[in-house]
């Protein structure tokens, strides 16, 4: 069977979690929680790239979903996913990518935690083409990840990044050079900005979109 092509993260598996706290130290996960307050009681959810399965243990803590959809395709990412679960009976775990959701899925939240920057334009194109026909009409997407500063970024922020891709672009397979315009993909689709903080410097940001016809005051 050919490797799923956005499964390059089984190799940083182990130590994936404790370099993310080196290097960012709680932005990452602040960035992520800071969206929980997002998701009604007895919402369908589809989470995508979670990884190890921290956001996991942290919507099932803090919210109360009718129904968890856990898509991931690092096979030892969702294995460890697998020992957080708390409900067997409210998460669905999932090896795979968007290619393997079903057409007559749709849920009322998706969120993509660290997960578009790993892609190059064309395929982060289909992947959120693919999500957005995955949305329930009302849904909301939640979006946690690098930003791209559109003014010119310090130094650090360059070689931050650049460090980052080359790392994993080594070590994970990950395609992409640098950190594509999520704003105008999602604008492209349909979809406004609901909700916006900033961790890390801005280098980190957490947002909430909705489709133009939903968004309310």
């Amino acid at each position: 069977m050919p490797q799923n092509p956005d499964s390059g993260f089984d190799r940083v598996a182990a130590f994936y979690d404790p370099l993310a706290r080196l290097v960012f130290g709680s932005a990452l996960q602040d960035a992520q929680r800071c969206l929980l307050p997002y998701i009604p009681a007895g919402a369908s959810v589809l989470i995508i790239g979670g990884g190890s399965g921290w956001i996991l243990k942290e919507v099932l803590q803090q919210t109360s979903p009718k129904h968890i959809l856990y898509l991931e395709a690092s096979d030892k990412m969702l294995q460890k996913a697998r020992q957080l679960n708390y409900s067997a009976t409210i998460v669905d775990f999932r090896h795979g990518t968007d290619a393997d959701l079903q057409p007559h899925e749709q849920f009322d939240l998706v969120i993509t935690p660290f997960l578009l920057d790993l892609f190059p334009e064309q395929r982060l194109t289909q992947l959120m083409q693919q999500l957005y026909y995955s949305l329930a009409p009302g849904g909301l997407w939640l979006f946690a990840d690098f930003w791209p500063v559109q003014q010119k970024p310090p130094f650090w922020q360059k070689l931050l990044a650049k460090s980052m891709y080359l790392f994993f672009g080594v070590l994970s397979d990950v395609q992409a050079k640098q950190l594509p315009n999520y704003g105008m993909h999602f604008i492209n689709l349909g979809f406004q900005e609901k909700y916006s903080q900033s961790f890390y410097n801005g280098f980190v940001q957490a947002k909430v979109f909705c489709l133009n016809q939903d968004l309310q005051d």
